[in-house]
């Protein structure tokens, strides 16, 4: 039986890398723009066409937006434990929950499992609009407005996590829980010390999601005290002022970015594997 070996020629591997680097370069345009301006002077950013260029490049942005944090009653490292607090609270917390529920989906029989997997997949098609009321209500109920955990519980509630994660463990072969069984270690101890390691990329997509997510709420509608406010509505006091702060805002927009950003440069691998490896792929 004869093979036939597949190969690209120097000029197809040419124009693949150039559409990469090119889509590369699309995708990085916008934190690119949002760099430039924060280093621009106020002339500067009200050129037309937009320039992709900084002139003459000022910290002026960055130091306008200390001198407005210092006018506040409340300090900016007030602001910024509370974004942090609620952001890792609610990762590790979801990551956690998310992971116990997606086990026994994956790897258990026992009855109404494919309706509860039916109700996860319905869940993800819900935007958050479409059940910010009943949340509001049930955090009422419970007492919770202006508490952080009014933020924290409801993004634990998610199920695309749930979602990932068990489409993920169903690729773990049963023969290795029934080894893990057979050596006399319990569900929880199989859970911890086998399934979780081996879905690490996974659950550390679910932590991108999860942080960025939480980092970029505001949660206005549950957080009415200026002390437990996050530290996005405080910045975005700033970019409400007018033109005349346009250069604030934009020194706004890189503080808000670089969180994000760095954890997804620390997690991007894991980012990849998961598409490659879970029910997610095409």
């Amino acid at each position: 039986m004869s093979t036939k070996r597949v190969s690209r020629s120097a000029a197809g591997n040419f124009f693949i890398t150039l559409f990469v680097l090119m889509f590369a370069a699309f995708m990085m345009l916008p934190i690119y723009y949002t760099i430039i301006n924060s280093l621009k002077p106020i002339n500067e950013l009200f050129y037309f066409p937009p320039r992709f260029y900084v002139t003459n490049p000022t910290l002026e942005n960055f130091v306008n937006l200390i001198k407005m944090q210092a006018q506040s009653e409340v300090p900016f490292e007030r602001y910024l434990f509370n974004s942090v607090f609620t952001s890792v609270i609610s990762t590790v917390g979801y990551v956690f929950l998310a992971s116990m529920a997606a086990y026994p989906l994956a790897k258990h029989n026992f009855p109404c499992k494919k309706l509860i997997i039916n109700l996860v997949v319905i869940a993800i098609m819900f935007r958050p609009e479409v059940t910010s009321i009943p949340q509001y209500m049930i955090m009422s109920g419970l007492g919770l407005i202006d508490t952080f955990a009014s933020i924290i519980l409801p993004a634990m509630s998610g199920s695309f996590g749930v979602f990932l994660l068990m489409q993920f463990m169903g690729s773990i072969p049963n023969e290795i829980i029934e080894s893990c069984r057979l050596d006399g270690a319990g569900e929880i101890q199989t859970f911890w010390r086998i399934i979780l390691p081996m879905v690490k990329p996974a659950w550390m997509t679910v932590v991108i999601f999860t942080f960025v997510g939480i980092w970029g709420a505001t949660g206005s509608q549950f957080i009415y005290s200026e002390d437990k406010k996050m530290l996005i509505t405080m910045l975005s006091n700033f970019t409400s002022s007018g033109i005349a702060m346009a250069g604030v805002s934009a020194a706004v927009g890189v503080v808000m970015l670089l969180p994000p950003v760095i954890v997804f440069l620390f997690s991007q691998r894991s980012v990849v594997e998961t598409m490659a490896y879970s029910g997610l792929k095409g």
